[in-house]
């Protein structure tokens, strides 16, 4: 039996990346979290939202490539790992290919503007970061102490489908 998962012609299921990165300051590691501010015409009520690198996953698409076309194209950088990726199951029956994989976590818009379902990534990355794209500026890497401290003094400033990853990744309950 096949059930089609996509709601209208056209749309996509999304991924989305956890991005971290660690840097020597010193004598002292320190550990990052890649990201934006949303700058998006078609959802123009969400800009300036920080999010993580996010996108569609395009028909077909295997989930690992589309992280990383979606990080390069909204970042400019390179994911170098993404946890989990060497522990997928491969299917084929009937020249039909499936792939089981397990994200970080899952999140699922209950209501809202729109129905999305996001998978979430922990990914290492590398590279240079770009400036802005057409759908993002202000690309940085934060201190996770310091996105920790965001996201408990004012959630609101988040795209609400990156908060619960967040909270789970930093234990935040």
């Amino acid at each position: 039996m096949q059930i089609n998962l996509y709601r209208r012609k056209n749309e996509r299921n999304f991924c989305c990346t956890l991005c971290w990165s660690y840097y020597r300051k010193g004598n002292k590691w320190r550990k990052y979290i890649l990201i934006q501010e949303r700058e998006k015409e078609e959802y123009y009520n969400q800009n300036g939202l920080l999010e993580f690198p996010a996108g569609k996953i395009r028909e077909y698409e295997n989930i690992f490539e589309a992280l990383r076309r979606e990080v390069r194209e909204e970042t400019g950088l390179t994911i170098t790992k993404i946890l989990g990726e060497e522990e997928v199951f491969h299917t084929e029956v009937n020249g039909n290919k499936v792939i089981n994989f397990t994200p970080f976590c899952v999140s699922q818009n209950m209501s809202g503007l729109y129905s999305i379902v996001l998978n979430v990534f922990i990914c290492y990355a590398e590279g240079e970061l770009l400036e802005k794209t057409d759908e993002s500026i202000n690309i940085r890497w934060e201190k996770v102490e310091e996105v920790k401290r965001m996201l408990q003094e004012n959630k609101e400033q988040f795209f609400l489908m990156d908060i619960t990853p967040l909270n789970k990744y930093l234990n935040i309950k």
